[in-house]
């Protein structure tokens, strides 16, 4: 009733709905007695429409019961208020005023919606164009290994032993904030992931080691990147790193014997950020690979201090990259260095792939940042999933670390050379057999490992320890060697490869008929009364043509 005694001269006001006029009273209810909610269904006001979707929606409601006082009355006349059509006169300025209210209030929030959902559209066409960008500039496409995303694809894809693997070359250089020798590459790692078996492995090739560089000649292997691009034809910076990774192939795959499907090229500041980028790497050192040095720190221009102690240790980007660099005093010297560089690659690789990582645009905006400016790939989009996938698939425990120095793998030596300190091999200079052996049996082609067929070889000519040579040499790639023998001297002039599976091991035939020339048979021929042990899977008898090309 203090709303009414405030209201000294209270004026009713008439309403209209379509013509009809109302009296003031409620529609409805009688006038001669009140109202009780316990007597039975009431009628319902207007205001109880105020959720119908054709417009009735009261602009406050009333605390007052249908039937009451005339004031009670009067302030249910008032709740009609929205629904008059004609006659608003002054004393409706207040409820209008509120309705106003409401309806602004209704359109805040209406507009703060659609704020916060052009943002997040804003946020997304961001993003994806961010990684368009860093895509178009980082995926340049160009390598290919058949068996990146196929674990069945067609024998016929496979150039040779080693194809079924996927060999990434990862480049490491200076980049421009290293002044003294930028596109030297001393970090030469390749990263090889068996897509078949879920195994990976991490080679790395001392810089230092002394080679022949096509076109150039004999100079240290960090070079050969260096060399690429200065004899290079092509006029913009892109191709000319293109002509220097081309170059590195051309060196390594002499060297270490499989081949290289993808390129990775990082610079400094390129694994500095993206350490950074990631959060930084939570490394445990083993004791022989703690290390105490100073550096000399070009991005800064300072003296860098680094003390890496055994255990678990936290490395930011500045860090990290030092650790990877040191060597001057670790007792293994260069070895130790890519020992610490391939320690660095697995946990950056675990870090990388986590959802604390990937889940947070921040860091995936400033990893974007750090790549797409920094790094040079030629994987493509679809060949990169897989690739991210299939590491996903391994644990770090089944990446191998290897190297060329350690016993007993320990293939090279140090020398020096027209006064540079170089490594080479022990066998001799130039002389890669063994590495080779060592490399492809450690990289062991990923189907030869899967089918493993059991292989016979038979001399059948007149050249002495035929057999043994070849068989030595197919060992090196990998095939399981069961049996070396003498045939019946035949002298046939072309080697002979029976296939026993009956081209269940379609992948083995594949390669041993590219490698020998010839197609395989089913049946040994009976003029050479060869018998297998039980269980071969495969018989090459060796012709003319094999001694011919020993």
């Amino acid at each position: 009733m203090r709303e009414h005694k405030n209201n000294k001269n209270p004026r009713k006001t008439h309403s209209s709905v379509d013509g009809i006029i109302s009296d003031g009273r409620s529609i409805g209810v009688p006038t001669h007695k009140s109202y009780s909610p316990n007597r039975g269904p009431s009628t319902p006001s207007l205001g109880s429409s105020a959720n119908a979707s054709d417009g009735f929606h009261p602009s406050r409601q009333s605390g007052y019961s249908l039937g009451g006082s005339p004031e009670d009355e009067e302030t249910t006349a008032l709740m009609d208020e929205p629904i008059m059509l004609d006659d608003i006169d002054e004393d409706n300025k207040p409820r209008r005023r509120l309705h106003k209210k409401k309806s602004k209030s209704r359109k805040f929030f209406k507009k703060t919606f659609y704020a916060l959902l052009i943002l997040i559209l804003a946020a997304g066409a961001y993003f994806g164009y961010k990684f368009y960008t860093t895509q178009h500039d980082l995926l340049a496409g160009g390598g290919k290994a058949p068996a990146v995303c196929n674990a069945n694809v067609r024998a016929s894809e496979l150039k040779g032993e080693g194809d079924g693997r996927v060999n990434i070359l990862i480049l490491g250089n200076g980049g421009p904030e290293h002044t003294d020798g930028p596109d030297l590459t001393d970090t030469i790692i390749v990263a090889s992931i068996d897509t078949i078996n879920n195994k990976a492995a991490l080679l790395s090739i001392p810089r230092d080691l002394w080679v022949k560089i096509p076109d150039v000649g004999s100079k240290k292997i960090n070079e050969a990147y260096y060399w690429g691009k200065q004899e290079s034809d092509s006029k913009n910076t892109l191709d000319k790193s293109k002509d220097g990774i081309a170059n590195v192939d051309k060196t390594l795959e002499d060297v270490i014997g499989v081949p290289i499907h993808y390129h990775i090229l990082v610079d400094f500041a390129a694994f500095r950020s993206t350490v950074d980028a990631v959060g930084g790497l939570d490394i445990n050192v083993p004791a022989d690979l703690a290390v105490s040095d100073r550096l000399w720190d070009e991005h800064t221009g300072k003296n860098y201090y680094l003390n890496v102690k055994p255990g678990l240790q936290h490395f930011d980007g500045q860090k990290a990259l030092f650790f990877a660099r040191s060597r001057y005093t670790s007792s293994g010297g260069d070895f130790d260095r890519s020992a610490r560089q391939r320690l660095v690659i697995v946990s950056l690789k675990d870090k990388a792939k986590s959802v604390s990582t990937l889940s947070n645009p921040i860091k995936v905006s400033n990893l974007l940042d750090s790549l797409g400016s920094n790094v040079y790939t030629d994987f493509d989009s679809a060949s990169l999933k897989c690739i991210y996938k299939k590491i996903n698939q391994i644990p770090s425990s089944q990446i191998k670390s290897l190297d060329l120095v350690t016993p007993p793998n320990d293939f090279i030596a140090g020398d020096n050379i027209a006064g540079k300190s170089v490594q080479v091999p022990k066998a001799g200079l130039y002389d890669y057999n063994d590495i080779q052996a060592y490399v492809r049996n450690a990289l062991r082609d990923s189907f030869i490992a899967k089918e493993n067929s059991s292989i016979a070889v038979y001399n059948a000519t007149s050249t002495t320890g035929l057999a043994a040579k070849k068989a030595a040499d197919l060992k090196s790639y990998g095939y399981n060697i069961t049996t070396v023998d003498n045939a019946t001297v035949t002298n046939p002039s072309k080697t002979i490869i029976v296939d026993l599976t009956k081209g269940t091991a379609k992948y083995t035939r594949h390669y041993l008929e590219d490698r020998f020339g010839v197609t395989a048979q089913n049946t040994i021929p009976a003029d050479l009364t060869i018998t297998p042990p039980t269980g071969t899977n495969f018989v090459i008898i060796l012709g003319q043509d094999a001694a011919i090309n020993r």
